[in-house]
């Protein structure tokens, strides 16, 4: 997908006034970006503990890569007002309906041929950082894309207030993960549950690592 250096440059723009607040005012660090492959299909599998995650993991993303889409569906709700749907939507946002929604399956599916998509696959945010069962939908994105898949772990933003000044939160980006022996088996909902269990695990395992792991 060809997208207009204008809408690029004011992504890069906003991710870096994001970045000023979360990372010179406040605390906000980044670790394994350098894992995050500059072209491809890469897919940015997170878990969900707050309202700031959709924005400071672009930021995370942009600030390695400028000049790059970080795309990532969001809660239909999200665009019903005009203003707040031309925000979301010029940063990369498309909205989603609750259940299963082909169309934006197929958006999401069509991205991961060459760009970057973030998603959160439990589906829903936890403010208590407790990590939740991920959605055997993104298994089934994986085994269709073979996007390289990053498991990333936000760490106490759960805990943030606005505004606020040294407030202490991180980002870790795990390894690519592997998936070679998934794909040999049959396109089938127990392959997709083994795919989503595996990106739900690495996740467990940054998270464990930071001392972060909540049950």
């Amino acid at each position: 997908m060809k997208v207009s250096f204008l809408r690029r440059f004011w992504v890069t723009f906003s991710a870096y006034v994001v970045g000023f607040y979360a990372s010179i005012i406040n605390r906000f660090h980044i670790r394994g970006d350098e894992r995050i492959p500059s072209a491809g299909g890469v897919l940015i599998a997170s878990n969900h503990i707050s309202a700031y995650d959709t924005i400071f993991l672009p930021w995370a993303v942009m600030r390695k890569h400028p000049f790059q889409m970080l795309w990532a569906p969001a809660k239909e709700e999200l665009f019903v007002k005009p203003f707040q749907r031309w925000i979301y939507s010029s940063w990369g946002a498309f909205p989603v309906r609750r259940g299963r929604d082909v169309r934006a399956g197929k958006a999401i599916n069509d991205l991961l041929l060459e760009q970057k998509v973030m998603l959160f696959p439990e589906g829903t945010r936890n403010r208590q950082g407790v990590l939740g069962k991920g959605n055997r939908g993104v298994g089934k994105i994986i085994y269709d894309t073979r996007p390289t898949v990053i498991p990333t772990a936000l760490i106490g933003l759960n805990r943030w207030k606005f505004p606020g000044i040294g407030q202490q939160g991180k980002v870790v980006f795990g390894a690519p993960l592997d998936f070679t022996d998934l794909y040999d088996r049959e396109d089938c909902k127990e392959t997709h549950v083994l795919i989503t269990e595996r990106v739900m695990t690495a996740i467990a395992d940054l998270l464990k690592q930071e001392g972060a792991f909540v049950q």
